[in-house]
């Protein structure tokens, strides 16, 4: 009977032992586990693809206020500002490459080091002005011919600024229209653009590009304060350093007009432009 009773002492504070060492293990990976899941997000989100939102219409109509995207990291190289916050653990610009006219570029804003995204124009070497809305690339007007309008639904990210004609579509819902053209670099790039009418920022005195910069514009060049202007916070952007790339716009991954509401969650599904999500950039 003392023997029973002696095992019985020794059982219980056995068990505890155990079950307060699994306990100290099953948090201990669970640790692990985040840990690796945040590093792995980190590594993703700094070499190879990164989200990022459209805040504005100034790239209309290729990108649309509300649209969501992926960039790719990988083709201009890895600098500082491929880190979140622009962590300044990578020195310089390594595996470096220089985009090509017509690629869609994120790069640091040259004063207040936002996030802006444009249409690369120009490169090292080029001459680039603009004559009457019309851009001439080293001494030649790039061409560009009107085609069809330009019709984008009226929501609470989108309203109808001065060069657009307010409408309804077939089903009677308000829609703004826009001229719209096709505009094309000598390199064979071809994309749309929109122009409201002649402003002060349709004509540029032509400048060469110098070495490590890039000359941008936005698709919507009534709209957009880019390479036309001087740099400034929250303004122009003036001739980029191409060390401030961030990366490549490549795919809308989600698109809202934002109407949704937190506390409606229903709402998350009918504000999406569903036929906008998976365009390739």
């Amino acid at each position: 009977m003392n023997v029973t009773t002696k095992s019985d002492t020794l059982e219980t504070p056995l068990s505890e032992a155990a079950t307060d060492a699994d306990k100290v293990e099953t948090w201990g990976s669970f640790g692990l586990f985040l840990l690796k899941l945040l590093l792995a997000v980190l590594v993703f989100r700094s070499f190879i693809f990164s989200p990022f939102s459209i805040p504005s219409e100034s790239m209309l109509p290729r990108l649309w206020n509300g649209d969501y995207l992926l960039a790719a990291k990988w083709p201009y190289g890895y600098s500082r500002h491929s880190l979140p916050y622009s962590v300044p653990l990578i020195p310089g610009r390594i595996l470096a490459s220089q985009p090509e006219a017509g690629d869609i570029v994120i790069f640091k804003h040259p004063i207040d080091q936002k996030d802006y995204i444009k249409r690369v124009i120009a490169l090292p070497g080029d001459t680039v002005g603009v004559i009457g809305g019309q851009i001439v690339l080293n001494g030649q007007l790039v061409p560009r011919e009107e085609i069809g309008e330009f019709e984008i639904p009226v929501s609470e990210n989108t309203s109808c600024a001065w060069g657009a004609e307010a409408s309804e579509n077939g089903e009677g819902k308000p829609v703004c229209r826009y001229r719209q053209f096709r505009e094309t670099l000598p390199n064979g790039r071809s994309y749309d653009v929109l122009d409201f009418g002649l402003t002060d920022a349709d004509s540029f005195e032509p400048v060469m590009v110098p070495e490590g910069r890039m000359f941008v514009m936005g698709d919507n060049r009534d709209n957009s304060e880019d390479s036309r202007f001087r740099a400034a916070e929250g303004g122009g952007v003036g001739l980029v350093p191409q060390e401030l790339l961030v990366g490549e716009a490549s795919i809308v991954m989600w698109s809202t007009d934002g109407s949704a509401e937190w506390i409606k969650p229903w709402t998350w599904f009918t504000a999406a432009r569903w036929d906008r999500l998976g365009e390739t950039l």
